[in-house]
């Protein structure tokens, strides 16, 4: 009860903001979607006066150790050591390195490792990780899809290694289909990975039969499908089978694309069901992890949306 005799409001939740300046300095090339705008609209909308309670936190660098549980070692290597000195590098066709890449990709996966490390400690209940280059779609062995290294599998398989669980949770609400995350989990009972994501669409993975080792769950939605086919598919495919893991760990490959303004896909979502699946998942961590969620950005290329999408999913974590 209150001082004034009313009923006293729920605390809200303990949550930390990951991020470096560092992911500001990756620079595609001219006109490329994966901008430093992308990631200047995301902390602008989670602004000290608009979210006084977040604790902001500076990533650090992911440790080649900690990069080489998923990945292989000629990817680590050739990220680190051999990245541009001027100007690009190509890796594929829209995956480009600049000469700040290299550190804005070691502080975007260790951002990850850092959140899981003190959610798991019990210095906060939640985090979001507000890095860029995005990772899910790089794979064990490749960079792919402005994907450098794949930061949410780095903070599942740190998870698994330096903190002992032994269930781990992946869902990824991108409007494009993590192949990369799916790819290093395929063989991994201990982590499921479930994804919503448009399909037919880049990179041309996530089919519903898709299953590695009975761990991986693709709810794939037609163009055009908009809050009511993505909502369902969290009920009645997705939820399901997190309760039935009963996972110790949740973390969100949090892409906003799926955005109706954004401009390379064609679902219809609103920020509005954004902080829908948000709360779900924090519901769900809540009854099997002890509220523990950590959630890192991917994609979203629109920056109307990105900014009030981004601010919803973070209210809902703090909620």
């Amino acid at each position: 009860m209150t001082a004034a005799g009313g009923i006293a409001a729920a605390p809200r939740a303990t949550v930390a903001l990951y991020t470096h300046v560092a992911c500001l300095d990756h620079d595609p090339g001219p006109g490329h979607p994966e901008r430093v705008a992308r990631l200047e609209a995301v902390l602008g909308a989670l602004s000290a006066d608009a979210f006084p309670t977040l604790l902001r936190r500076e990533a650090p660098r992911a440790s080649r150790a900690q990069l080489a549980r998923v990945h292989a070692r000629h990817l680590i290597d050739s990220i680190i050591d051999h990245g541009p000195l001027h100007y690009w590098r190509m890796l594929d066709a829209d995956t480009m390195m600049s000469p700040g890449s290299a550190e804005a990709a070691q502080r975007a996966a260790g951002a990850v490792c850092a959140a899981v490390d003190a959610v798991l400690g019990g210095d906060v209940q939640r985090a979001f990780c507000a890095v860029r280059p995005p990772g899910h779609h790089a794979t064990t062995a490749n960079a792919m899809g402005f994907c450098l290294f794949n930061n949410i599998a780095v903070g599942a398989a740190h998870a698994l290694a330096a903190h002992g669980l032994e269930r781990v949770a992946v869902v990824d609400f991108d409007v494009h289909h993590g192949n990369g995350t799916q790819d290093i989990f395929w063989s991994e009972a201990r982590v499921l990975y479930a994804s919503t994501h448009q399909s037919p669409l880049y990179p041309g993975t996530g089919a519903s039969d898709e299953t590695g080792l009975g761990n991986i769950i693709n709810a794939p939605l037609p163009p055009d499908a908009g809050s009511s086919q993505f909502r369902t598919a969290f009920d009645t495919i997705v939820l399901p089978a997190l309760e039935a893991f009963a996972p110790q760990l949740v973390l969100v490959s949090a892409g906003f694309d799926a955005h109706r303004l954004d401009p390379l896909a064609n679902l219809n979502l609103e920020a509005a069901d954004y902080a829908w699946v948000t709360r779900r998942l924090v519901a769900l961590a809540m009854r099997h992890a002890g509220g523990r969620l950590v959630s890192s950005l991917e994609g979203g290329y629109d920056l109307d949306a990105l900014r009030e999408s981004s601010a919803a999913h973070v209210a809902a974590l703090l909620d």
